[in-house]
């Protein structure tokens, strides 16, 4: 792996950089995998699929564990029941920096702004209390869509899916206790992940990938609120794209723009030996992730705390047309109530959650949302055709009967493939495996119909 002359010169001054150790971790073969668990779905980590043993903990999540070579995820049924998220390690310290700059057991509200394919805005929700408002949001339609299957495969019912630009945040000015900003940038902190990415990257691209990470961070922070934690982050090692911003964000932008200033928040990595600490000429704090110090990639966070700003004011919410009695009997059967409100938009049922209904609303008034809450199904006539998204989530009522299926039976169905299964009745059940659901079949009297979704089939075969 041949590292660019121009990048390596440009870290010699950086704090934490060994030349020598960088060049001959890029040298060898080791590849770290690490996963996340769903702690909604599962207490400890699952066996990994393939055989092989958990190394140890990730120790700066609370649900992080290595692995100790890869195995074929797609086979793995837990991996597409939402059981847990395959996730880089360095990343997932964005646990730390939201336990140790917020009380997360409150409401809060938090806006995860560039969150495709899903691996922070699922680990955000796992740490953020029920009563707590995510908006996970992806400027690109496709990464969007994405970004809403891993939202859904979570189970989530307390997140809102949006497809914005940064600069349409402005809309609900004051608003996010807790901005995340994962920006695009150069990538040349996943060099031994992606080599490929070494092809793309040269200086011209660092610059202009730190002037797009002004202008996404000058449209969006409006949106947080006085008083509210920017957590900002890449994957790049360049200090254009690092401490650079910082500075600015700490000096220049509140300058220019005469705004409200933001302030550097200190994190505690004691307990995390190999992170490295960088302390700017103005004071400002940012946390390095170098891949020959930590069992990790490269990785850059940082955290601001607002001060000054505007008051929340008075939220304006979008009219909600709700289901009526016999509808409600109908889709009763289904899905437990609980602290859940029904929302209908033309036939298509959502379950949102009591506490969070209005921001839920104001949301939708103010962006342009394409998921929210839980999906529960279509109304056709008197009859529920139940989602995918209910079958993932926690609500389905508990006297809809579920169907445990064996390895073999679960990839097949995952497969879309037709099944044959012996003393079943005929009815809507849930597939299981290994209690934890895959999504709908209905047994028929003379077959069984797959309502696996289409675009999420595994579409290779095993050998």
């Amino acid at each position: 792996m041949k590292l660019p002359d121009s990048l390596m010169n440009s870290l010699t001054s950086v704090v934490g950089f060994d030349r020598e150790a960088f060049e001959k971790v890029h040298a060898s073969d080791e590849q770290v995998t690490s996963i996340r668990i769903n702690p909604s779905k599962l207490s400890e980590a699952p066996l990994p699929p393939e055989g092989g043993i958990w190394d140890f903990a990730v120790s700066w999540s609370q649900y992080g564990y290595y692995l100790n070579k890869r195995p074929s995820f797609t086979f793995d049924p837990l991996f597409h029941a939402g059981c847990y998220y395959v996730q880089e390690a360095s990343s997932m310290f964005l646990e730390q920096a939201l336990r140790q700059t917020m009380d997360i057991s409150g409401s809060l509200k938090v806006l995860d702004l560039s969150a495709a394919p899903g691996g922070k805005s699922t680990h955000i929700q796992s740490l953020i209390s029920k009563e707590s408002l995510l908006v996970s949001n992806e400027v690109i339609r496709s990464r969007a869509n994405t970004l809403k299957e891993n939202i859904i495969k979570w189970g989530s019912d307390n997140v809102i899916v949006t497809n914005n630009d940064p600069k349409d945040f402005s809309k609900v000015e004051d608003y996010f206790d807790v901005i995340v900003a994962d920006v695009p940038c150069s990538g040349s902190g996943l060099f031994r992940r992606e080599p490929e990415a070494i092809e793309e990257w040269s200086e011209n691209n660092v610059s202009l990938c730190s002037q797009r990470q002004q202008r996404i961070l000058a449209d969006a922070l409006p949106a947080l609120k006085k008083d509210g934690i920017l957590i900002y982050s890449t994957c790049s090692y360049s200090k254009e794209e690092d401490e650079k911003i910082a500075e600015w964000l700490t000096g220049t932008l509140a300058v220019n723009d005469r705004g409200p200033t933001f302030e550097s928040c200190r994190l505690s990595i004691d307990k995390f030996p190999g992170i490295i600490e960088t302390i700017s000429g103005n004071g400002t704090y940012g946390y390095r992730f170098w891949p020959d110090k930590i069992k990790g990639e490269g990785f850059f966070i940082a955290c601001f705390r607002k001060r000054g700003g505007g008051e929340t004011e008075t939220r304006h919410k979008a009219r909600m047309m709700n289901p009526g009695k016999k509808e409600l009997a109908t889709i009763g059967k289904w899905i437990r109530m609980g602290d859940h409100e029904l929302i209908r938009r033309e036939n298509t049922i959502y379950a949102w959650s009591s506490w969070l209904s209005d921001d839920m609303s104001y949301i939708l008034s103010k962006l342009k949302v394409i998921y929210s809450g839980v999906r529960v199904g279509e109304l056709m006539k008197d009859k529920l055709v139940p989602d995918h998204a209910l079958a993932m989530s926690k609500l389905v009522n508990d006297s809809v009967e579920r169907v445990e299926l064996n390895y073999d039976q679960a990839i097949q169905y995952l497969q879309r493939k037709d099944l044959k299964l012996e003393g079943v009745v005929a009815g809507w059940k849930l597939a299981c495996y290994q209690n934890h659901p895959l999504g709908w079949m209905n047994v028929l009297a003379n077959r069984i119909n797959n309502y696996y979704p289409k675009e999420l089939r595994i579409l290779k075969e095993r050998q």
